[in-house]
């Protein structure tokens, strides 16, 4: 099973994948696509992954789990509207402040770490390459 498709994602089903009987705290990160990105207006956008993309998720994945602690991350690629879910990262903890902690690490390691490029047209016709993984 991989991490990243082009199916619409749902949060539910990271938050499914790691909570436990254990857990006082889920925590949940859903990225949406906006409207607007650096002052330009959005018309919509394009992800694209490398081949080992979903390699590298795991791996951002793997480092923060622990006994106590459970994460699970899924990523969209092809072509997003307005509002729709671009990545979900979700963090089961006994406790917030863990979950919390952990879940923005992900996502930070996520936008940094994960060859997952995006494509933005603009309501003017234009188009750029933005916030591109460096791997």
């Amino acid at each position: 099973m991989t991490d990243i498709g082009d199916q619409p994602l749902d949060p539910r089903v990271c938050e499914a994948r790691v909570l436990s009987a254990a857990d006082g705290a889920l925590v949940t990160f859903t990225g949406v696509v906006r409207n607007q990105h650096g002052g330009r207006s959005v018309r919509g956008l394009r992800y694209e992954a490398h081949p080992a993309a979903d390699r590298f998720l795991q791996e951002v994945l793997a480092r923060h789990r622990t006994a106590d602690i459970r994460v699970a991350a899924q990523h969209r690629v092809g072509d997003l509207t307005i509002g729709e879910l671009a990545v979900v990262v979700a963090v089961a903890a006994p406790h917030r402040g863990e979950a919390f902690a952990v879940c923005a690490q992900v996502i930070d390691e996520i936008k940094s770490q994960v060859p997952i490029w995006k494509h933005e047209t603009y309501t003017d016709g234009d188009t750029a390459w933005v916030a591109a993984c460096t791997k």
